[in-house]
């Protein structure tokens, strides 16, 4: 009798160890489950919708949030770019090409990172179309090579269009916010002989062609070897190299 009231008992304890072991299992199956499930969430990117406010070239507004388009560099509001020797408002464009684009319907802009000002960088389409890559296509904003190469051969076609600031010279909106200007150098009797054969601070010889980056920043001086070459070939043939940008 001693035996099977003992045996009873055993076995109920068994039972109740084997209880708790399950259910301790799922209940670390459970924070396992809940953990994936908020970083799959944490990993989502966040998307915020509504009708934008244009700030500038780059930048917009929508329900509150100020957004930076990803992966492009429009010019800065007040700068200006050139076109055959005649300034033109090329960050205001900007602009304008922008408030066209968006026009009076809804964004979504998916959130890809913070900038250091705060603010959200964000892919932003409207009506279905990518609006940073629409910018860059009319040549009213660059690649922003240094954060992305999405929009590099967006960028090459509208170079090879000569459109927007493309179709002239101009600083990058990133050389801009550091003080560079467009300047000229001093008169060139050949109109026809335009490219600018530059020696670097490190002896480096390079030449820059009119649409070029750093063509109008880019000052000639004759007294330290420096000149104008009439064409490419000329320009190789005496040992300068094209500029990289």
């Amino acid at each position: 009798m001693f035996f099977g009231t003992f045996h009873f008992s055993m076995s109920r304890t068994l039972n109740l160890f084997q209880i708790s072991i399950f259910l301790r299992s799922v209940f670390l199956f459970s924070l396992i489950v809940g953990a994936l499930i908020s970083s799959v969430a944490a990993s989502k990117p966040d998307l915020i919708t509504g009708e934008p406010r244009v700030i500038d070239g780059d930048t917009i507004e929508v329900s509150g949030q100020k957004i930076r388009l990803h992966g492009i560099d429009a010019p800065e509001s007040r700068q200006t770019c050139q076109k055959g020797g005649v300034e033109w408002l090329c960050g205001q464009e900007a602009s304008n090409a922008m408030r066209a684009i968006v026009g009076r319907s809804n964004v979504a802009c998916e959130a890809t990172d913070i900038d250091r000002y705060g603010r959200v960088v964000g892919r932003c389409v409207a009506e279905g179309y990518d609006i940073g890559k629409a910018l860059v296509s009319q040549g009213l904003a660059l690649a922003y090579r240094r954060y992305s190469k999405d929009y590099v051969d967006v960028e090459a076609g509208a170079k090879a269009s000569r459109l927007g600031m493309w179709s002239g010279q101009f600083i990058s909106p990133w050389d801009w916010r550091r003080g560079k200007r467009l300047v000229t150098g001093p008169a060139n009797d050949n109109e026809a002989c335009q490219i600018k054969g530059n020696i670097s601070q490190s002896g480096e010889r390079i030449y820059h062609i009119p649409n070029g980056y750093h063509y109008l920043s880019t000052e000639i001086s004759p007294d330290k070897g420096e000149r104008y070459f009439c064409s490419e070939d000329e320009a190789m043939a005496a040992g300068w190299h094209r500029s990289r940008n």
